[in-house]
Order: structure tokens, then C-alpha cells, then sequence
């Protein structure tokens, strides 16, 4: 999930390559929700080998209560750092 800020807007999104991905958010070359709400913090990712599971999860989670998805970030991270330097 990217924001732009703690609790703010959120992007829900899968991708077989979480590094490309968020780097084509961060500099503007994303889905056009992201670039319009300037979302560059990656806050919460899961990882699998599935793809087409992944997809389905994603299309469930789309679908959440925007409290249930601010639940799941702050559990794994309280203080909404941007996760994307720790993917290195």
C-alpha cells in the first residue's frame, strides 16, 4: 500500500516486481491516482508465489473498510515509515 502521509489517501495494488513498482510511483510513472495524490511512501507490501493469489487478495482488500486497512498498516507499521529504502 503507498500513501502520501500518515492516514492519508491509500493505494492498494499488486506487481511481480515490488522494487520497479514502487520506484515508477515514486517518480511519477505510476497509475495516474498515485501521481494525481502524490503517493511515494510505500507503508505496507506482502509477499507470495502466487500471482493469481495475490490478485484475488488484492480485489478482497479493495473491497475493506478503509479503518481495516489503517489496522493492518499500523500493526506492521506504527509510524507509517516509508518501507521502500528496506527493500534493498
Amino acid at each position: 500500500m503507498m500513501t502520501n502521509k500518515p492516514r492519508g489517501t491509500l493505494y492498494l495494488g499488486v506487481t511481480s516486481d515490488l522494487l520497479r513498482r514502487v520506484h515508477e510511483h515514486r517518480t511519477g510513472v505510476g497509475s495516474p491516482f498515485t501521481r494525481r495524490y502524490g503517493l511515494t511512501r510505500l507503508v505496507w507490501f506482502e509477499t507470495g508465489d502466487w500471482y493469481d493469489g495475490a490478485r484475488a487478495r488484492e480485489r478482497a482488500m479493495k473491497f475493506w473498510r478503509r479503518a481495516w486497512k489503517i489496522e493492518l498498516i499500523e500493526r506492521a507499521n506504527p509510524n507509517w515509515d516509508d518501507l521502500y529504502p528496506t527493500l534493498f
